[in-house]
């Protein structure tokens, strides 16, 4: 077995079943989870609708590179959704999801032969980052969020020395699980790290089409365009239909950026065998064509998140975030003890509600974890579930 993989730690989803194996949760009370962040809003008929109507192409084996007409239908989704301009014959890419390619790209930019090979991840984080770099042969570093700023990642925990060796940049805005979105100034200290050491910085925005503030977040092309780095140098975005859409088993996304990377990332994945099917490329032509479902999506997060935040912020601290469709809350001081391992475990054992201790979301850096004491809610089920779980959290955390 490759011995790399001893390094991988449990997901997140594994370590909460192991808290929770023994837990006989409350009989009396149906089971709402906000533990997995898998969207539960219905799928769109039409997207089904032109899934179905391709299935003759389930004949024919997919070109890695995608149909034109899926790549040109990305590109002009670029083009309304942030004002950039992509090639998109040479720099755009269809990707089974982004999870599978923001995995890929690690093993496509990283040299484990250098001394030192570093993968910078923000903390908290999502844990593909992590494994992608330590099963490409690197090493991960954390740069820790700050609370006292709205959870922007503070990359001045990095070090000079660290930078120097890193090959990889992973930043995800709007942030799992903060909800945090990068502002312009963020991206310039970003690209100008990259120009003095060289290293590549992988976009997720797989969370951009949910959000609460009077403007969409930024992306990293839109960033970039805007410094004066219309070539997208060194510079990667992944997005995906899941959130977006409704359509997580669709299993379908792309990346688009430095012309050079997407070569290379078409080469790593020709061989991978990560082509997108035929039915799914039709079904997807279709999504990213049209806004309308992603509005009433987006009216729909917004309706949970005005009526369940205000619940929850009078009992923990909590508040409405940039984007995305979690909630990021810090546990009371003394509740449970401080530990939100304990938190998850009691309050599915007497409410039958499921959250993801936060903890589990991070690691320990310079002897702190980020996660602790805090708890992520996924608010993906409909408005009437949502809010009854927050009636039951609000009950437990103040029965406690």
């Amino acid at each position: 077995m490759n011995p790399l993989l001893s390094h991988l730690q449990p997901y997140p989803f594994e370590r909460l079943r192991e808290l929770t194996r023994d837990v006989r949760p409350n009989p009396a009370l149906a089971p709402i989870s906000l533990g997995i962040g898998e969207p539960r809003h219905p799928t769109p008929p039409f997207i089904r609708e032109a899934l179905a109507g391709a299935l003759d192409g389930l004949s024919s084996y997919p070109s890695t590179a995608g149909e034109p007409a899926l790549r040109e239908a990305c590109a002009a989704w670029l083009q309304r959704r942030y004002g950039v301009a992509i090639d998109p014959a040479t720099q755009l890419l269809p990707v089974s999801g982004s999870r599978e390619a923001l995995f890929a790209i690690a093993q496509t930019v990283v040299d484990a032969r250098r001394p030192g090979a570093t993968v910078v991840c923000p903390n908290p984080f999502y844990q593909i980052y992590e494994g992608a770099a330590l099963l490409a042969g690197a090493e991960p570093a954390f740069a820790p969020s700050d609370a006292s700023r709205n959870f922007a990642i503070d990359w001045s925990a990095i070090d000079e020395a660290t930078w120097a060796r890193t090959q990889l940049l992973y930043v995800c805005s709007p942030g799992n699980p903060t909800g945090a979105v990068m502002d312009l100034a963020e991206w310039q200290r970003l690209f100008e790290l990259s120009d003095r050491h060289g290293f590549v910085i992988a976009s997720d925005e797989c969370y951009s089409e949910i959000w609460f503030r009077d403007q969409p977040p930024l992306g990293g092309l839109q960033a970039a365009q805007a410094l004066g780095r219309s070539d997208y140098r060194r510079l990667i975005a992944f997005t995906s239909l899941s959130k977006r859409s409704n359509v997580p088993g669709l299993r379908s996304g792309f990346v688009a950026g430095d012309a050079a990377l997407m070569k290379a990332f078409l080469l790593y994945r020709t061989y991978q065998g990560a082509a997108m099917g035929p039915a799914v490329q039709r079904a997807s032509i279709a999504a990213w064509g049209d806004e309308a479902h992603v509005e009433a999506n987006r009216a729909l997060y917004r309706e949970k998140f005005a009526q369940v935040t205000p619940m929850l912020s009078a009992v923990m601290e909590v508040a409405l975030p940039d984007a995305g469709f979690y909630l990021w809350a810090r546990l009371p001081d003394g509740l449970c003890g401080g530990s939100d391992t304990v938190f998850a475990r009691d309050l599915l054992a007497q409410y039958n509600v499921t959250v993801l201790p936060g903890s589990f979301l991070a690691r320990e850096s310079r002897g702190f974890n980020p996660g602790a004491g805090r708890i992520r809610m996924a608010l993906v089920a409909g408005p009437d579930e949502c809010v009854e779980a927050a009636r039951r959290i609000a009950s437990f955390t103040t029965a406690r």
